[in-house]
């Protein structure tokens, strides 16, 4: 049993994009250790230090704080190439991250032909079949994962002496299923994937060690550890609006698999959500607002995407899927985000139930062309017109905003 009654994790209610890393950074002050546990650079976490603006996609959040041990678990399937990157960004921004980063041996590593792979499906799919994805290569190393024969993990980077020849046959093979299935190999090629494992084993090894183990040590010990997940609950490989996920699962119960520990120990789960809805890229969107409402939400909430810079859908609050992703993730809290976006509007709207082929639903179905039929019941609320900027308690909220909340 945990002796540390403070673990926490912090994650998605939505489709991602709901503020976890300005979350996550609020509360590094009471970590000593700040875990991710699923997804890769699919992920987008924006903190602001100051004025300085941090955009991290592999690292946690955490990362920024110079107490803070980060670590990425065995969950998190990452791009070698875009991690080193990202640590050369904030070693020119003075924040040596790599002393204070370990790796799992056991995370597996996105290469060329995961994202060329990744590229040539979006592209040969039908309109109404694209997923949206990123492009980063996530699905595809997380089916090489499951098939297990093509995959390779930093263990393997670090211990296996054949690990660039295993790496060449893989190429091989793929370049032609990609022949065969897409009519071209995408330009694959395998001495970039040598090189590629080359750097990632010159740069990295000194990261990568038993996470687990460190993090079982780092729980005996009392030492408080805050998880940040990834993407969001509604994106969830097992519970999302299913094909249109990720391919991770995205909540607490992620912890387990993608970090070592079980999720027993997080007394804290604490879930982000907007005070309205967002989402990037295909999949369906229940209050999805195709209007100068949504333009409205989108300009005010610089709704563009950390990871792509694609604008974001917006819509209406949606209680619907979020007390089913409050419940599917047993959370504790909510840190609900942006509600000075909506300041200045007439009245604000919450959508309450689902109304689908005549029926009414308070839970969002399985079938994502039920949810695309599906219409919102909305209850609107009075808005209110004043700056929220200055707020630093719910007392000193409009009142018309604290029964918005409520």
């Amino acid at each position: 049993m945990s002796g540390n009654k403070r673990h926490t994790c912090v994650f998605g209610l939505g489709w991602g994009d709901e503020g976890k890393g300005k979350v996550v950074d609020l509360l590094c002050p009471g970590f000593q250790f700040v875990v991710r546990f699923n997804g890769g650079a699919n992920a987008g976490h924006t903190v602001y230090v100051g004025k300085d603006k941090f955009a991290l996609h592999l690292l946690p959040a955490g990362v920024l704080h110079d107490h803070v041990q980060a670590v990425i678990g065995s969950g998190v399937v990452v791009d070698p190439t875009m991690l080193i990157s990202e640590l050369d960004a904030l070693a020119r921004r003075g924040i040596d991250a790599g002393q204070r980063l370990r790796i799992s041996d056991r995370a597996h590593l996105v290469l060329p032909y995961h994202k060329i792979e990744d590229q040539l499906s979006e592209g040969a799919a039908k309109p109404g079949a694209k997923i949206g994805t990123t492009a980063r290569g996530i699905g595809p190393c997380y089916a090489d994962k499951m098939r297990r024969t093509t995959a390779i993990r930093f263990a393997d980077l670090a211990g296996e002496a054949d690990v660039l020849e295993r790496a060449r046959r893989i190429v091989e093979a793929r370049k032609s299923a990609f022949q065969s299935t897409y009519g071209n190999d995408g330009g694959l090629n395998a001495d970039d994937v040598a090189l590629e494992l080359k750097n990632a084993r010159e740069r990295l090894s000194s990261n990568i060690c038993d996470t687990t183990a460190l993090l079982h040590k780092a729980d005996r010990d009392g030492q408080a550890i805050l998880f940040e997940g990834a993407n969001g609950v509604l994106l969830d490989i097992d519970h999302g609006t299913y094909p249109f996920v990720t391919s991770s699962s995205t909540g607490p119960y992620g912890i387990g698999p993608g970090a070592g520990l079980p999720d027993s120990v997080v007394t804290h789960r604490i879930g982000t959500a907007k005070a309205y809805s967002t989402r990037v890229g295909s999949g369906p969107f229940v209050t999805e607002l195709k209007d100068a409402l949504g333009d409205r939400i989108r300009d005010r909430g610089r709704e563009f995407g950390t990871t792509t810079g694609r604008p974001r859908r917006c819509g209406w609050f949606d209680a619907v899927a979020c007390r089913y992703s409050a419940a599917v993730s047993g959370a504790t809290g909510i840190a609900l985000m942006h509600l000075d976006t909506l300041s200045g509007f007439d009245e604000i709207g919450v959508c309450i139930a689902y109304r689908v082929d005549g029926r009414t639903l308070q839970s969002p179905p399985a079938s994502a062309s039920l949810l695309e039929r599906a219409e919102p019941v909305i209850e609107f609320h009075p808005g209110w017109t004043e700056d929220l900027g200055g707020v630093s308690s719910l007392e000193d909220l409009p009142e018309n905003a604290r029964a918005y909340l409520r």
